[in-house]
């Protein structure tokens, strides 16, 4: 549920890439979808952990800096019982947040290889 509205889908992506690399991500990827027909979000923000402990610790620095920079809360999330994905639903902005193996099988950036593709550096 929203709580700030009127928040540009840019300003939403950047606080989800903030809160990705206030807990050392690994590998953060942005995919642009607002020029992809049949895209039903603005941004894929996609990174991976290197256990579980710290996909948790991901997903919960994204909620909170989400949260604390823009006001607003996940639409949807998902995989809270799974240790292999993560996905955090903003409507704009989707944040997935994988296991290595799991990012390496699944290959979303591969299935969305035609969007525009940015790869965030580490800090």
């Amino acid at each position: 549920m929203s709580i700030k509205k009127n928040v540009s889908s840019i300003a939403l992506k950047e606080a989800v890439i903030k809160g990705m690399q206030d807990l050392k991500a690994k590998d953060i990827v942005c995919i642009d979808l607002r020029e992809v027909g049949g895209a039903v979000t603005d941004f894929f923000v996609i990174c991976h952990g290197d256990s579980n402990t710290h996909m948790e610790g991901i997903a919960g620095s994204v909620y909170k800096t989400v949260l604390d920079d823009i006001g607003d809360k996940p639409w949807h999330s998902e995989g809270k019982q799974s240790a292999e994905w993560k996905l955090e639903d903003y409507v704009d902005v989707v944040a997935h947040i994988f296991h290595k193996e799991s990012r390496d099988f699944y290959d979303v950036e591969g299935l969305w290889g035609d969007a525009p593709m940015e790869r965030i550096e580490e800090e």
